[in-house]
């Protein structure tokens, strides 16, 4: 490691991972070139919100891009626009919005970098409608340790271009990319809630509102057997009034969320009350309301506080995605184990994805299952017998949202693993671009 570079202490967004790393963070091309040139082993570290330790290690230099966060082009026109990979998403819609235009692909969380969502594939509340964010992507700009400067696109360098989009950022650091952009035909939505009785229920409502023009999603109980799956379906749709248009997104603060509690607030009691609280609320509710985009799109700001409340031991996300002809069969086994482990979960929810499946991207057309669990051990052995499910069943568990996914289960359950493998390895013989993740995973 280059002895000049900065330390700090970082943890993962989950709080399963912590160390000290070495980090630079050039704001100039050419101070990326050296920094990079001067060590062995390196990564690309944006706003660190990836639940995973996607974006450090120990052992790599963790290139902080945040100060290349300028828009290069704009065509409105073509509705195409070029930023840099350090660019949040917050100031990216910010620029967007004033031409109506935007992503609607984007994760729910305005401070990650763009950078960051091309590196993890991301998705959001319209992965149903619209799939991952790899479906806007039009161009990349890359620079590799050995490789140098690479512009990817369908026309150009395809094969990196496939193996970046969801790669990690084990390709390299991305620096730059060339996004397509949806018209947006207002900034309100009308919000739909319908109850579901049973986790049955649920996935009929799910499969049946595939309708293009709704974000549909689900917010379930999992606190107890008896009203395991229960809760609301969701539906968004944007009005259709240009009049309400105005071309703003709403004033929002970071916040910081590293300030976990000294203890964790979550256990059986705690949870059942959190959800008999909500559920009371959301009952009592219109079927119709009105909310505004910032609502709609970004349901975690104003709610930082639900992460700060596991502890210092953090939490576990598994988020799977099941086709929608074994999701029963899955869930069935599903609630046995429930049943005798009684797992400590607080949050559980349901929406569908669309797209194509392959090497590592957390995409396909499927029902996507997300679940929060307390990082204890009781709930680390009944993951582990879903682990064993996933692999019965063809499912597919995040590696983004899941830090605790072993090597076994990701080559049991990706199965295009060994060709991503191959093909890095091929285009980068070296394997420079490391991170936690991916050396637990033996890439």
């Amino acid at each position: 490691m280059n002895n000049k570079s900065e330390k700090k202490f970082l943890k993962s967004f989950d709080r399963s991972y912590s160390s000290y790393i070495f980090f630079k963070k050039p704001d100039k091309y050419r101070e990326l070139e050296n920094h990079s040139r001067s060590n062995e082993s390196i990564i690309t570290t944006g706003a660190n919100y990836s639940y995973a330790p996607m974006g450090f290690d120990k052992n790599s230099l963790a290139i902080d891009l945040s100060s290349f966060n300028r828009i290069l082009d704009f065509n409105i026109d073509k509705k195409e626009i070029t930023v840099e990979a350090g660019i949040t998403i917050y100031d990216f819609l910010k620029f967007t919005l004033r031409y109506n235009l935007w992503l609607p692909q984007i994760p729910g969380y305005p401070f990650i970098s763009m950078g960051g969502i091309v590196a993890t594939n991301a998705h959001g509340k319209s992965c149903g409608t619209h799939g991952a964010i790899r479906k806007s992507i039009k161009k990349i700009q890359l620079f590799h340790k050995t490789n140098g400067w690479l512009n990817l696109s369908e026309n150009e360098n395809k094969e990196i271009f496939d193996l970046t989009i969801g790669g990690f950022g084990l390709t390299g650091t991305i620096v730059a990319i060339t996004f397509t952009l949806t018209e947006l035909k207002s900034h309100r939505f009308e919000t739909q809630i319908e109850e579901v009785v049973s986790i049955q229920d649920c996935f009929k409502k799910i499969i049946k509102n595939s309708d293009n023009e709704f974000f549909t999603y689900s917010w379930n109980r999992a606190d107890s057997l008896k009203k395991f799956g229960s809760g609301f379906v969701y539906k968004n749709k944007l009005e259709n009034n240009k009049n309400k248009i105005n071309g703003h997104l709403r004033k929002l603060s970071q916040k910081k969320i590293s300030n976990f509690l000294p203890f964790s607030l979550w256990n059986a009691f705690t949870i059942n009350i959190a959800n008999n609280i909500y559920y009371i609320a959301e009952k009592n509710k219109k079927n119709k309301s009105i909310e505004d985009l910032t609502q709609v799109i970004f349901p975690y700001v104003g709610k930082e506080s639900y992460f700060k409340l596991f502890g210092p031991k953090g939490f576990i996300e598994s988020q799977i995605l099941i086709s929608p002809e074994k999701v029963g069969v899955f869930m069935d086994e599903f609630v046995t184990y429930f049943k005798k482990q009684k797992p400590t979960i607080t949050l559980f929810s349901l929406k569908k994805i669309k797209g194509k499946h392959n090497y590592l991207r957390f995409e396909d057309n499927s029902i996507c299952m997300s679940f929060d669990f307390t990082n204890d051990k009781k709930n680390i052995e009944f993951l582990n017998l879903i682990d064993k499910l996933c692999i019965k069943h063809k499912a597919i568990p995040s590696i983004i949202k899941d830090s605790r996914l072993n090597l076994n289960t990701v080559k049991n359950c990706y199965v295009y693993y060994q060709d991503f493998k191959n093909k890095l390895k091929n285009y980068d013989n070296k394997r420079i671009y490391q991170s936690t993740i991916s050396r637990k995973l033996d890439l």
